[in-house]
């Protein structure tokens, strides 16, 4: 393990098919008025929204209801939650979605009360919540496992004028105070999010998994949730309703992202940055912008990186090493990975979203390089080539 450094995750889950029986005794912790977030409508077709404003009126809480989070939350609605917030004296923020109302719901508590405007000060300039400002407590029920937002302090917005797709940490005072995570809650979601999901999951734990050459704890506990991940995901696409699948892939969605993995880590994070250029373009599925790029990207890393992708294609996909040097072992994890892939249906070409050749300089523009990603910095040249790779795939 690398360096120090603490770990302080304040968020209470309540997981397993009653969990929402939990729901009743968070709200006596907080004042009247619940500001309840939601979608475009898919929790009130399911009977979701039904079961959750039964408990909400059972318990007396006046509901103020914010909808119509898009999967790709902007700022603009940011804005305006926030101003159903303050107006409507809201006491909790509750998210009832996947991961956009999620993170919807933790940029509004932190933007109802803030005395600039919030994508200036929490996006642009990246600047933390301001000493003493109010922030609002958010709690979640989720119905999609991918993001793990449930249980972060993370909040990805849109800008669509601007086109750019970011990030901000909030830090502690940004995690939800409560989640609820009840895999029964998944299982009317459509194929092609199921399948986004899976690959979201998998993908921040590679984040995190393809960095640094110590021996890490965090890498081993990636690698089980990995196995996981593949396995349970391979049976939640042909059996939707397969209950252990689905808690499974709900489970390592939140430990992929609840700040455990990257602790003594580098981390990388530019495959999230090349979907988020692809995101902000084209309004595309968030886990389908990062399956399309994550091969080009990875075949690009993997000479600066051999020992560590052989070991991914050792332990994680089975690959007997023998008769091979390090680099065909690696590629062939990647091959059976590629594989996976196909068989829980991502898109593995940017042109299914949207992308075109034309739109290639402005996107590689766009994307964010990290400079100590991975095994190997990208120069912008460097960008528009994994793009045009994605593109041809």
């Amino acid at each position: 393990m690398l360096g120090s450094f603490v770990y302080d995750n304040p968020t209470r889950l309540y997981f397993g098919e009653d969990s929402l029986k939990a729901l009743a005794g968070e709200l006596s912790k907080y004042g009247p008025v619940v500001q309840l977030i939601c979608g475009g409508g898919s929790i009130k077709r399911n009977g979701i929204y039904d079961q959750v404003c039964a408990v909400l009126k059972e318990a007396g809480k006046t509901i103020v209801e914010d909808a119509g989070v898009m999967p790709n939350p902007t700022i603009g609605k940011v804005r305006e939650g926030a101003k159903i917030a303050r107006e409507s004296g809201a006491d909790l923020l509750l998210a009832v979605g996947g991961g956009s109302c999620c993170d919807y719901a933790k940029a509004v508590a932190a933007s109802a009360f803030c005395d600039e405007d919030p994508w200036d000060r929490y996006y642009v300039r990246n600047m933390g919540i301001a000493s003493g400002q109010r922030v609002l407590p958010v709690g979640c029920v989720l119905t999609m496992a991918g993001t793990g937002s449930e249980m972060n302090g993370t909040a990805v917005i849109t800008n669509p004028e601007t086109r750019q797709k970011l990030g901000h940490k909030f830090g502690p005072q940004g995690f939800p105070r409560f989640a609820i995570l009840n895999p029964v809650f998944t299982y009317s979601l459509p194929a092609w999010q199921l399948s986004a999901g899976i690959f979201d999951i998998f993908c921040h734990i590679c984040e995190q998994y393809f960095s640094g050459t110590d021996d890490n704890t965090s890498d081993y506990i990636s690698e089980g949730l990995m196995r996981s991940v593949i396995h349970a995901g391979r049976i939640a696409v042909k059996n939707p309703t397969d209950y252990e699948a689905r808690s499974n892939l709900m489970w390592a969605a939140t430990w992929a992202l609840n700040t455990l993995l990257g602790l003594g880590k580098t981390g990388d994070w530019m495959v999230h940055k090349f979907g988020q250029s692809i995101g902000a373009f084209t309004d595309a599925t968030h886990g389908m912008t990062l399956s399309c790029v994550t091969l080009p990207y990875y075949r690009r890393m993997l000479p600066h990186g051999t020992a560590k992708y052989r070991r991914f294609a050792e332990v994680v996909w089975n690959v007997d090493p023998a008769g091979r040097d390090d680099t065909a072992v690696a590629l062939e994890g990647l091959a059976r990975m590629e594989a996976w892939m196909r068989e829980i249906g991502v898109v593995l070409s940017a042109a299914e979203l949207g992308v075109t050749e034309a739109m290639l300089d402005d996107l590689s523009e766009n994307v964010i390089i990290l400079e100590k990603a991975s095994y190997k910095a990208l120069d912008r040249a460097g960008v528009r080539e994994i793009l045009a790779e994605a593109l041809r795939a």
